[in-house]
């Protein structure tokens, strides 16, 4: 029930205004004096106040001051029979809820009052939802306690209450916007806006839109103005996910904003200022892009003030019973015990090379808990390739990118002669096979050891993870290549060896 406060010296009004709030369902407390409102509202739990404005001792305007030095959210409605605009004008000013005159309308009040306090509700829990987020980004509710996380909580520790650009890395999976928002969540700007964007996610056209913003009519499609993130995010901070996947005239813009903290709108002229932390994550290792000539230097200095790399999962298995005993936690059907699991689903999960990282266990975990038939994560529960991988980790080969002639440390020639491929622009197709010269050398790998991923196909032609999955994909849909598995554990291997027919 909620609960409200009148404050008033005529006692008739008290006696009316209780009667009249009463019948609506609220529980009324009376006050005659403005320190009585005081004692009382620091003993009750109250959702809005109604006060008259001339009152003897403490007036009206210097309650609602008191009231607002201590609790600054609590709406309160200023009454009195001496109204004028210019007390109702300073009355708002000083932050009364809403203002009204004697005499009043009873439907007046009534609607007034559950204007406050439907108000105060929101605050309330717009409020309670901060703190949630805020205490779901400590550090201490950040899970592992191996060594490597032990030193990344303190770098993070000391970075967050900071203004310096932020570089997270690691591979994808690890937890690079948990990172993020932990950072942001125990910083001065916690209050303020956190807004993420994944830079890989859409196409060069659309992406700048999305940063910058764009003006009435900048190009098709734009029938209004549009605010970007950077304008969003400003005084709080922006997260830029895959940032190495930016195009070089974005990567350029970025460079700008982070020396100059000032842009334009796409299709603008107007010069717009903004202050905004930018926290910054890649899976991949930007000073190699930057050696390659993908991404730019300057910026990835400008980027990597403060540099922040996730371990994989497989580099730190200690932690692993923790994480798996908060995912059976958090996916545990509410009201229900809380599952456990057994010593031996508990060692494939310490076996498994997790090449999904963090958010593969959590999959895992969140599917074992669903099949699962009692209170215990049985072996049987785990998938497949878990229990039994279909390669373990230490049969892979490591792969080294060496000079073009040499050979890559796992027996395969990339010399040319007469039964090698032919010099060929990387991009170039082969007439005879259809398939590209890194997809030949990749099918020469396969046959040698049996399968590919596309993490490896991507570092033996040096290329991208993503124009690496494309060109297993095309190997697979012309019948060279069967894909095993799925996510990150996915493998591909030669059609026969499937069970198929090559085309």
């Amino acid at each position: 029930m909620e609960t409200i406060l009148i404050v008033d010296d005529e006692k008739n009004y008290l006696l009316v205004l209780e009667d009249l709030l009463a019948e609506e369902g609220y529980q009324v407390i009376t006050a005659d004096q403005g320190q009585t409102a005081l004692e009382i509202i620091g003993m009750h739990d109250l959702n809005a106040v109604i006060t008259d404005m001339k009152m003897p001792g403490m007036d009206g305007m210097t309650l609602l001051e008191r009231i607002h030095t201590s609790y600054p959210d609590l709406p309160v409605i200023m009454m009195t029979a001496y109204g004028s605009v210019e007390k109702a004008v300073e009355a708002m000013r000083k932050g009364a809820f809403d203002y009204i005159l004697k005499p009043f309308k009873n439907e007046e009040l009534k609607v007034t009052v559950r204007k406050a306090i439907d108000h105060y509700d929101l605050v309330c829990q717009n409020e309670h939802l901060k703190k949630e987020l805020q205490g779901r980004y400590q550090f201490s509710n950040i899970i592992g306690k191996s060594a490597p996380m032990q030193r990344i909580y303190q770098l993070i520790e000391k970075v967050a209450p900071t203004k310096a650009t932020v570089l997270v890395t690691g591979d994808s999976g690890t937890g690079k916007e948990l990172i993020a928002r932990a950072i942001h969540y125990n910083s001065p700007r916690r209050d303020l806006p956190f807004i993420s964007v994944n830079c890989g996610a859409l196409p060069e056209t659309l992406l700048e839109s999305e940063l910058f913003g764009h003006e009435k009519g900048a190009f098709s499609g734009a029938v209004s103005q549009r605010k970007g993130r950077f304008e969003l995010a400003d005084k709080g901070t922006l997260f830029l996910d895959e940032i190495s996947e930016m195009s070089t005239p974005l990567q350029v813009k970025l460079l700008r904003i982070l020396q100059e903290m000032e842009f334009e709108r796409v299709g603008g002229s107007q010069t717009l200022k903004i202050d905004v932390r930018i926290v910054a994550a890649s899976n991949r290792n930007l000073k190699d892009e930057v050696a390659a000539s993908r991404f730019r230097g300057d910026l990835f200095y400008r980027l990597n003030v403060v540099h922040v790399h996730l371990p994989a999962l497989q580099e730190r298995t200690d932690d692993i019973p923790m994480l798996v005993h908060h995912f059976l936690k958090k996916f545990s059907q509410e009201g229900q015990p809380e599952l456990t699991i057994n010593g031996g689903a508990l060692r494939c999960l310490l076996e498994y090379p997790w090449p999904g990282n963090v958010r593969e266990l959590e999959n895992v975990v969140e599917r074992a808990v669903i099949l699962s038939n009692g209170q215990e994560i049985m072996e049987k529960d785990l998938p497949a390739d878990v229990r039994e991988p279909v390669v373990p980790a230490t049969n892979v080969p490591e792969m080294e990118i060496l000079p073009e002639g040499e050979k890559a440390g796992w027996g395969i020639d990339f010399t040319e002669g007469e039964d090698r491929l032919p010099s060929l622009n990387s991009g170039e197709r082969l007439h005879a096979s259809g398939l590209r010269p890194r997809q030949m050398r990749a099918l020469d790998f396969v046959k040698s050891h049996g399968f590919i991923t596309n993490k490896y196909y991507s570092k033996l032609n040096d290329i991208s993870e993503r124009q690496a999955l494309r060109e297993l994909n095309e190997m697979v849909d012309a019948g060279n290549l069967d894909r095993v598995g799925k996510g990150r554990a996915c493998r591909y291997v030669l059609k026969s060896l499937s069970g198929s027919t090559a085309h």
